[in-house]
């Protein structure tokens, strides 16, 4: 529990810290957002405003994690380490995206092609580690599952390895895009990531409490390293936290592609290592509603031959364009991310007390 809290409490000290130090760099170095023309005539005014601000939040994260486990003098396992891979790996992928918007003064990066090949190389990767043989603990239980799980694993049948990677890869392609297409507000994306984040530290903490490896019992959970991946949640809950402050309306910078893909990739891998993959359908559910808002606008207009079901998509624009407020917009949709996390909680444990 020392860990969790160093972790956390660091990271967001580095974060709150880190991004003001940020602000002043990138916005010496012209380091400033592009905005899509056919957007809100609102957003024009944040044209220059810094970006990439997500390089705060991973470094902090990843310095707060190894800071607490030297100074608690522990591992790291074999968990963590992965989905450090898929966070830092999944930045990397947005970093080249905001490098080419800035570097060539336009509001599109990475080509659509391109930017899918980094997610594929990173998804497969993970993926192919979390389900290998080489990473078994002493119980013979390797980062990720075979099965499908909810809250936790379906025992009824496992998966071939080929097809589980695949699936890895299919929902962390998916979440990292919902994560990125929900970042269109001052503040948005941050404090929806902050609350399911927390959501997934509080998981972790219970999943560690109730492990077959300290108490086995029907209601036990079968999740190798829970209370390592707390760390690393309270430790991206702080940097989120500590970004905040700066990102909230009026904004002084934001995450960029570089935040969004890799606090998405996060989320999917959270998802993954611990059991609970159709269980961040609804600690998530803004990322999904935001998600199928596109999918919904693209398909009918293409299908209708020009119609929109709403006059802008992501979802959040369509309710700009209908007049309220940046502000409103995003409490609002807070509030909606709340309700789903603790609607999610709540299955959670009552999955647990009707199992006992």
């Amino acid at each position: 529990m020392r860990a969790i809290l160093l972790g956390g409490g660091l990271a967001l000290l580095i974060s709150l810290i880190g991004t003001r130090f940020a602000i002043s760099v990138f916005t010496r170095w012209g380091y400033g957002q592009e905005i899509r023309d056919d957007g809100p005539t609102s957003h024009h005014t944040k044209r220059g405003t810094p970006t990439m601000g997500g390089v705060v939040i991973i470094l902090a994260t990843v310095i707060g994690y190894f800071a607490a486990k030297l100074i608690t003098m522990s591992m790291p396992s074999a968990s963590a380490l992965l989905l450090l891979f898929l966070f830092v790996g999944m930045g990397l992928v947005g970093f080249l995206d905001d490098f080419i918007k800035i570097s060539k003064q336009r509001s599109l990066g990475l080509r659509s092609k391109a930017k899918m090949v980094g997610q594929t190389v990173v998804g497969l990767v993970f993926g192919v580690l979390a389900v290998s043989p080489a990473l078994e603990d002493d119980r013979a239980k390797t980062p990720a599952s075979l099965h499908l799980s909810f809250i936790r694993d379906f025992d009824s049948f496992a998966l071939p390895a080929v097809v589980v990677i695949v699936l890895i890869w299919l929902i962390i392609t998916a979440t990292s895009n919902a994560v990125n297409l929900t970042d269109g507000l001052d503040g948005l994306a941050t404090g929806a990531c902050v609350m399911v984040f927390a959501a997934y530290t509080l998981v972790n903490i219970w999943q560690n409490n109730q492990s077959c490896r300290i108490s086995p019992s029907g209601t036990c959970y079968e999740v190798r390293d829970p209370l390592d991946l707390a760390v690393i949640a309270a430790a991206i809950t702080g940097a989120c936290f500590g970004f905040l402050w700066w990102n909230a309306a009026p904004a002084a910078i934001f995450m960029g592609d570089t935040g969004s893909l890799a606090l998405g990739a996060a989320l999917a891998g959270f998802a993954i290592l611990t059991r609970t993959e159709l269980l961040l359908v609804i600690l998530g559910g803004l990322f999904l509603v935001e998600t199928l808002s596109v999918m919904l606008q693209v398909g009918f207009f293409k299908m209708s031959k020009g119609r929109r079901i709403f006059r802008m998509a992501p979802l959040h624009h369509h309710f700009e364009m209908l007049g309220w407020e940046q502000v409103t917009v995003v409490i609002r949709f807070w509030i909606i991310t709340g309700l789903a996390v603790a609607t999610g909680l709540g299955v959670f444990y009552a999955e647990w007390v009707a199992g006992s």
